[in-house]
């Protein structure tokens, strides 16, 4: 019996789920990543607390930034490596679902954690409770716009045996309108409900534009 494509996409984010766990400890190291640049900062800049408790959205905003670089190199790497990229490039799927679905599982690995996890770590740097619900929501919305992003740089250097730099450098750009107003809406220094709006903007203009623009890539790619 033909497999329905809601199966078939479904079996796909499974797939890349439990590939993740087993070889990229995606999570794990990504929190830890995570960790440790919070950490550092106060060696930085000094243990003021009210200077850390200011900048501290600012602060989890760029580690969630960075530590949702890692592993983006890897997201259809994997598959051209191996040649599973040709299938799914030739099935019966739209290659636009399949890259919204990679970038689901790849959000789920990474940036879920790191959207849980970023309470703890704003408690560290001295955010009250307010700060710390702006710092969760935004990252929330914001998260799933830079992985739509990384897409985007994934899949153009999906043919590069180390592609990370040159993905760094092209992502970091486009990722800075979501950081602005993730920071914004964060540390509510112009209130929250017009940076969040204008997040979630950002985070629905990835959703519609990012597949298409992988897509096209990947096609390129292989041609």
């Amino acid at each position: 019996m033909k497999e329905t494509l809601p199966s078939a996409l479904f079996a796909l984010l499974t797939r890349d789920l439990t590939i993740g766990r087993r070889i990229g400890g995606a999570a794990s190291l990504g929190i830890v990543f995570f960790l440790c640049l919070v950490a550092i900062t106060p060696f930085a800049i000094g243990p003021d607390l009210a200077l850390l408790s200011r900048i501290g959205p600012a602060i989890l905003w760029i580690a969630a930034l960075l530590a949702t670089l890692l592993g983006l190199d890897r997201l259809f790497q994997a598959e051209a490596e191996d040649g599973s990229l040709d299938l799914l490039l030739s099935s019966s799927a739209p290659l636009e679902l399949i890259v919204l679905v990679k970038c689901l599982a790849h959000w789920l690995l990474t940036g879920l954690p790191l959207v849980v996890a970023s309470p703890l770590f704003g408690l560290m740097l001295g955010l009250d409770t307010h700060a710390l619900a702006g710092v969760f929501v935004s990252l929330l919305v914001g998260t799933p716009a830079l992985t739509l992003i990384g897409a985007i740089g994934a899949a153009l250097t999906v043919s590069l045996r180390r592609g990370g730099l040159l993905l760094a450098i092209l992502i970091l750009p486009l990722s800075i309108p979501v950081l602005i107003f993730g920071v914004a809406a964060a540390s509510r220094a112009a209130g929250f409900a017009m940076p969040f709006l204008i997040l979630c903007g950002l985070a629905l203009m990835g959703l519609a534009l990012a597949p298409f623009a992988a897509a096209a890539a990947l096609r390129h790619s292989i041609e």
